[in-house]
């Protein structure tokens, strides 16, 4: 099958990612974009681009016959679907084949049986696979599931039998909870997958998640790459993954490689698939679910074995041969993978939309043994409509100790301003007891999330960083000369101090009353500071926006401001307006006007970033006006309902 022009039908960090082996080996390449991603990097990366459509991904990167008319005008003649969106759509392979183009994934066959996720595992189950107990039938009303849930036991999961990422996924720890996981699930599925299908699943409790990288090609020949360690989630979501796994043994792999193959060959796949299992305490491992597509997380899987899975994806696809044979295939050193995302993880990992004022990973890419792959720039807008992942850092090295080092300072290297991100929380995580140990559990993230862990409390400035935010913000010499001292007022976050400031010569003098530094300021320029503290050379992050001061240390950002001598109304308090956290879409309206309600009772729900997010009253109230509509897109604060208190 012979292709010299390959349309990626996707976007961010990973269209630029296919785009560059493409180009590495002599194809020509297709973006395509929504109105709001008409100047994102992978746009610019690709050798032409085609707009197909507007912001919500249902009006774009949904549109398959947007994405094949983008072909036939460039003259692309293969499509490769990346991760998410369309990639996982038996319909969309189907599609491109009838249009004559080259599908750079496996057949729609398999995709339609192993994108079945209960037909998949009645599949391993013939096959002599082990797999967690389960409801897999067709009979889909609520009162059917509840009794099914019953002989199942709690926990459970509740699960889309679509897609994939954690969508459309519930887990429901007793009864009560059950009938609205079922109602949220669906919801969720319909919307994502346009299937709202499900599934029960007994959970198999302090389990890791373990998953097999597999190849096929069209000539018989299937292979195992190993496994990757994906235990380190939140909300089903992964959050760090490794390889290899720092639990499994020489003969759980290849018991693992074995049966994730023999699933490959039993749906006459081909290309890059990824058989996920659940592994128990006891070591015991059980089928959860095929991904017929490449995974977030294979960079990992490439820099243990020195290959290229996206040439490998395009030279199968071409009809060659496998590249190497099981036995030819070799593993070096470890390697791990941490993902950037746009979400506070101090806040309840709510997702987070704004401008990139700072993002230069270069010089941290180019230490041994890291790569970054990102989907973001300086300057570009992070919106609503699409998976909050900006970028992956990984690192290789001969040991995990080693990696987790080298990962550890490649975040801290590089700092992402202008957003909240979870990157401190990834460090931390990487040294965490827990991850050092390799004794983390896929629940455990969310375990902490509900307690008081440490990990998930908001870092605060150190005395050394409020002197250096007060000293950038007086400047040097900007105040005048003759006076000796005055106080200055600062704000990060919801902390205000106020500090005794004395301009000296070339230097500045911070007062915090126990303790006094000096500072001096050094060159400033292309988004670093270099400064003395007491004596002592450093250098740190800084961008300046609108009168504000960002700075990032130890993969940690803080934003300083000076204190408004005007009292600031506190929007985000004010009980008589509930008002979307995020810029999203209303997805539940709850209440009507006149409605009784109760603190803590939900009033609507807002989606953005593949996350649902619940907003309640705080108060014992009435509802006097609703604002919002279900399908309507709201900025972040929007009021969607007003309360009144009752007489």
């Amino acid at each position: 099958m012979i292709f010299s022009k390959i349309l990626i039908a996707n976007r961010g960090e990973i269209a630029c990612r296919v785009i560059r082996t493409a180009h590495a080996l002599g194809y020509h390449t297709v973006a395509v974009h929504s109105v709001v991603d008409a100047d994102a990097p992978h746009v610019k990366l690709a050798d032409e681009a085609v707009a197909i459509g507007a912001a919500p991904a249902a009006e774009s990167y949904l549109r398959i016959e947007a994405i094949l008319d983008a072909a036939r005008r460039t003259g692309a003649n293969a499509v490769h679907p990346g991760y998410g969106f369309l990639s996982e759509n038996a319909g969309f392979a189907r599609a491109c084949a009838a249009a004559g183009l080259v599908f750079i994934g496996p057949p729609a066959e398999a995709i339609e049986t192993m994108g079945d996720k209960a037909g998949a595992k009645r599949r391993m189950i013939a096959a002599g696979v082990p797999t967690a107990p389960g409801y897999l039938d067709a009979e889909q009303d609520d009162e059917r599931l509840i009794a099914e849930a019953e002989k199942l036991g709690y926990p459970l999961l509740v699960k889309a039998v679509a897609g994939g990422g954690g969508r459309g996924m519930r887990l429901v720890l007793g009864a009560g909870e059950l009938r609205e996981a079922i109602a949220s699930a669906r919801r969720e599925a319909q919307s994502a997958f346009g299937n709202d299908t499900l599934m029960l699943e007994r959970l198999i409790e302090r389990s890791r998640h373990i998953e097999i990288q597999v190849f096929a090609d069209a000539h018989g020949h299937a292979v195992h790459l190993g496994e990757r360690d994906c235990t380190a989630q939140r909300r089903r979501q992964k959050v760090i993954e490794e390889a290899p796994s720092p639990v499994v043994s020489p003969a759980l792999r290849e018991a693992m490689g074995r049966d994730a193959v023999a699933a490959a060959l039993a749906v006459g796949y081909r290309g890059a698939g990824t058989v996920e299992f659940i592994v128990d305490d006891q070591l015991k491992h059980y089928f959860l679910e095929m991904n017929t597509r490449l995974q977030v997380e294979h960079p990992v899987t490439e820099m243990i074995t020195g290959l290229d899975l996206v040439e490998w994806q395009l030279r199968v696809a071409a009809g060659e041969p496998l590249p190497l044979t099981q036995e030819q295939i070799r593993f070096s050193g470890h390697a791990i993978e941490a993902r950037l995302y746009a979400e506070d993880p101090y806040s309840g990992f709510a997702p987070q939309t704004g401008t990139v004022l700072h993002w230069r990973p270069a010089a941290a890419a180019a230490q041994p043994g890291i790569r970054i792959d990102a989907g973001i720039v300086e300057g570009g807008a992070v919106t609503p409509w699409y998976d909050p992942l900006l970028a992956k850092v990984i690192a290789h090295g001969p040991d995990r100790n080693d990696a987790i080092r080298r990962l550890m300072a490649a975040l801290e290297d590089t700092p992402l301003l202008g957003l909240a991100n979870n990157a401190r929380f990834l460090r931390d995580l990487l040294d965490h007891p827990d991850f050092r140990a390799a004794s983390m559990h896929t629940a455990l993230l969310d375990e902490w999330a509900a307690g008081s862990e440490a990990l998930l409390q908001r870092p605060t400035p150190d005395d050394e960083l409020w002197c250096l935010a007060a000293a950038v913000a007086v400047g040097r010499g900007a105040r005048p000369a003759s006076v000796a001292g005055f106080d200055l007022s600062l704000e990060c976050g919801t902390t205000k101090r106020t500090l005794r400031v004395e301009l000296g010569a070339g230097s500045v003098h911070v007062d915090l009353g126990a303790t006094r530094h000096e500072v001096d300021l050094g060159t400033e320029g292309a988004g670093w500071l270099d400064y003395r503290f007491d004596g002592i050379r450093r250098r740190i992050a800084l961008v300046r926006d609108s009168g504000r001061l960002h700075f990032s240390r130890a993969a940690a950002g803080f934003v300083f401001a000076e204190v408004s001598p005007f009292p600031a109304v506190d929007a985000a308090h004010d009980a008589s307006r509930v008002r979307s956290p995020v810029a999203g879409t209303v997805t539940r309206v709850l209440v009507v006007e006149g409605d009784v309600v109760v603190a803590g009772q939900t009033v609507a729900c807002v989606e953005a970033m593949k996350m649902e997010m619940k907003l309640v009253a705080t108060v014992d109230s009435r509802v006097a006006t609703v604002r919002a509509r279900i399908g309507d897109q709201v900025a972040s604060g929007a009021v969607l309902v007003e309360l009144e208190k009752e007489a």
